[in-house]
């Protein structure tokens, strides 16, 4: 009786204790990684890393002269020689530690074993990095970062930068419309593309920049966000006459451009310029960035005159992305399907646009016109994405490389406050003060009737 005493005394703790870890792990993963899981996998990696590298083919035979030292020195035997291991950083969300290959090694041998690794060592996921030559970073991923997604602290931010999602290897995907000018994104109904809308909006809000807008859905997208825009078209004939309007600014600036390459003889040569940026602060204009939602309302025609438009648009729509970027103007084309069958131009202005961002559709076609010409590995991952999980999408660009990820949430009224608070940052561009949003003023509640006090009588 006194054994049983004693072991319900001991075992009623440990049993508290392991249910709280498989609770905290489940609900509150990053505090169970920063509690249990990083000790655990370090000691792991520290113990047999050795035997990991040997078992997952990275190793090399020892040089001779290694070979002497050791039979002159020990009797032990002679083992293969695994990468050089640096300093284990542990992060918030894993490890980072950088390997330095052995002669005959390349990065994409620890690439391939990065599933053998996760194993070996307990993590979530495995990502190889190249730091420089000879020289790879692995970053080991303790838990899912896309179920609950928190963005880092530090992301790479600046002028036209907006970290708008998470990375599946826990660092931030960044929209870069210096590197990166014009992006297609794609998603099916309830697939997180508008919230992903939502953030490279506001993120741009506080930046001085001219954003414009197309909504034909009547502007259900962006109209919140009139208070920051420059202009808005909410059908396709307000939509033509905008894009006429963008291409008149976009000769003025090539004008301006061409005006500034005219200068005297012995100018230096880094004042000569072949796009905005060379030109001195005082004479750049300010960039414009274009929202296209749902662009196949754009494509569709009823009638011929509808179809004359339809073209025209598409016309001024390739125009910009072809010419638009170094007179700064960008593009950011949204919609649940662009493909071939919305008509004459679609396939030349599709490629045009270097990023993309597939989010869950309805069809592997749908995916494939996304991703399929330039990481065509990536339309199963896109394939993948499982409805309740809005926001995962597949990010890839002309490169060829792509990887998962999930913007946070951010709700529609948050996103419409800080436009409204960015409000007084909207340039002033003649050009399209006709097209100027107008922006609805806050009813103002009346305030309740005073209370009258009542005379006392007898």
């Amino acid at each position: 009786m006194s054994d049983l005493t004693t072991l319900l005394e001991v075992g009623g703790p440990l049993a508290a204790l392991g249910g709280g870890a498989t609770y905290t792990r489940a609900k509150y993963p990053a505090a169970y990684w920063s509690t249990v899981g990083l000790p655990i996998s370090t000691a792991r990696l520290l113990g047999s890393y050795t035997s990991v590298m040997e078992a997952c083919g990275l190793t090399v035979a020892p040089s001779r002269l290694r070979v002497l030292a050791v039979k002159a020195t020990t009797r032990r035997e002679v083992r293969p020689v695994p990468p050089r291991r640096g300093i284990i950083r542990p992060t918030s969300t894993g490890l980072r530690i950088r390997l330095r290959l052995a002669p005959g090694q390349e990065p994409a041998d620890v690439a391939a074993s990065a599933e053998r690794l996760r194993h070996a060592w307990g993590v979530h996921a495995v990502y190889v990095t190249t730091v420089k030559p000879g020289v790879v970073e692995l970053r080991l991923v303790g838990f899912d970062v896309l179920r609950r997604v928190r963005m880092p602290r530090k992301a790479d931010t600046g002028f036209l930068k907006v970290p708008v999602a998470l990375r599946e290897d826990a660092t931030a995907f960044v929209r870069d419309y210096r590197t990166v000018p014009h992006q297609l994104t794609l998603g099916a109904t309830l697939s997180g593309k508008s919230m992903y809308l939502r953030h490279l909006v506001t993120g741009l809000a506080r930046q001085p920049v001219a954003l414009v807008g197309i909504d034909c859905k009547r502007g259900v997208e962006l109209a919140p966000f009139a208070a920051r825009l420059s202009a808005l078209a909410t059908d396709p004939d307000q939509a033509a006459e905008l894009l006429l309007a963008l291409i008149k600014e976009m000769e003025d600036r090539y004008d301006l451009i061409k005006a500034r390459q005219g200068i005297a003889p012995g100018t230096p040569d880094e004042e000569i310029t072949s796009d905005i940026w060379g030109l001195p602060d005082n004479q750049r204009p300010v960039p414009i960035v274009l929202f296209v939602d749902e662009v196949a309302e754009l494509f569709l025609v009823v009638t011929k005159k509808e179809e004359e438009r339809r073209d025209e648009m598409v016309t001024q729509l390739i125009r910009l992305a072809q010419l638009g970027r170094a007179a700064g103007i960008y593009l950011e084309v949204c919609g649940q399907r662009f493909g071939a069958e919305l008509g004459k131009g679609a396939t030349m202005l599709r490629a045009q646009l270097t990023g993309r961002v597939c989010h869950r559709v309805n069809d592997e076609a749908s995916a494939k016109m996304a991703l399929g010409d330039i990481a065509p590995e990536a339309v199963g991952a896109a394939c993948a994405i499982a409805p309740e999980r809005p926001g995962l999408a597949v990010a890839g660009d002309t490169s060829g490389g792509w990887s998962r990820i999930r913007t946070p949430y951010l709700s529609l009224g948050d996103a419409a406050e800080i436009c409204r608070e960015s409000a007084h940052l909207v340039p002033d561009l003649p050009a399209l003060k006709p097209f100027r949003p107008d922006v609805p003023v806050p009813a103002v509640e009346a305030p309740a009737p005073a209370l009258q006090p009542r005379p006392v009588t007898d």
